[in-house]
């Protein structure tokens, strides 16, 4: 096992130089993945062939021209779910991990309905699904590129997956008063903002972006979240973490909810934001 040792001792090296945080991680997740093992078991592979080294070089080299880890592997996690991912959907983060553990506290009835709004890769509704099996998920985005990744991570499960502008004015009216929980993750991120080079040169400008100030798609989800909602139903969006206080605001200011609260990630940023529809 020594030249595998080696070959993530220089893989780190390598990363930690292109100002990858991570690189201990990534290097050690790529051999995983190229291994077909999981990290914590890398120690117990027979020595690997010149093939596999041919291969990770491959990989490392994308990796440290900030290629994300995902679009490597293929995959992404979130919370209980694993799902594909590549060029042309947004990469699921763990920022996102506390939105969902939120919604899964939820008390919510037997059969609730769940709306997921600008699902992407539909890692979020996905999640929801499997922790209420008695749910109807339904899985809202107007990227095709998201869609095709959204549907094969769906197969085999009840998310209805709709292809929609989650901005349109009267979207899904017949859901109206009949939601019990509405997630959103939508584009949030101000215009202009400096981004991570596997933020600013891989995922879709279209699921990054939100306006000038970052609310434009938020303003919208609030508006819309609001009619679908049941009273009493549960609502949460995530935010870019310099708007927190102007998406608690956007919320209220709709006049639908009660309870608006601003709610930190895992790290203690201030990431999202929940409300209650009014009676």
């Amino acid at each position: 096992m020594s030249r595998l040792r080696c070959a993530i001792d220089s893989a780190t090296a390598v990363f930690a130089a292109a100002g990858i945080d991570s690189a201990r991680t990534d290097a050690e997740e790529l051999a995983a993945h190229l291994a077909g093992t999981e990290r914590g078991r890398l120690a117990l592979l027979d020595p690997p062939g010149d093939d596999f080294f041919a291969r990770y070089h491959d990989v490392v080299s994308a990796r440290s021209q900030r290629v994300p880890l995902q679009h490597l592997t293929g995959t992404a996690s979130l919370g209980p779910v694993t799902v594909h991912v590549g060029p042309g959907v947004f990469i699921p983060r763990p920022e996102t991990e506390a939105l969902l553990e939120w919604a899964m506290a939820q008390p919510l009835g037997p059969q609730p309905v769940i709306v997921d709004v600008c699902t992407g890769s539909g890692a979020l509704a996905l999640a929801l699904a499997r922790h209420r099996p008695g749910a109807r998920v339904l899985a809202i985005d107007d990227s095709d590129a998201a869609l095709d990744y959204a549907r094969r991570n769906c197969v085999g499960t009840g998310v209805e997956l709709v292809r929609a502008d989650a901005t349109t004015p009267g979207l899904l009216a017949e859901l109206d008063g009949g939601v019990d929980l509405v997630v959103a993750n939508p584009p949030y991120i101000p215009d202009g903002a400096v981004l991570e080079p596997e933020v600013a040169q891989h995922d879709p400008a279209h699921a990054l972006f939100g306006g000038p100030d970052g609310m434009a798609v938020i303003a919208a989800v609030a508006v819309a979240a609001g009619r679908w909602l049941r009273p009493g139903g549960r609502f949460a969006v995530e935010h870019d973490d310099t708007t927190s206080a102007l998406t608690v605001d956007t919320v209220g200011d709709t006049g639908l909810f009660d309870a608006v609260t601003a709610r930190r990630d895992l790290t203690g940023r201030l990431r999202f934001v929940t409300a209650v529809r009014k009676d």
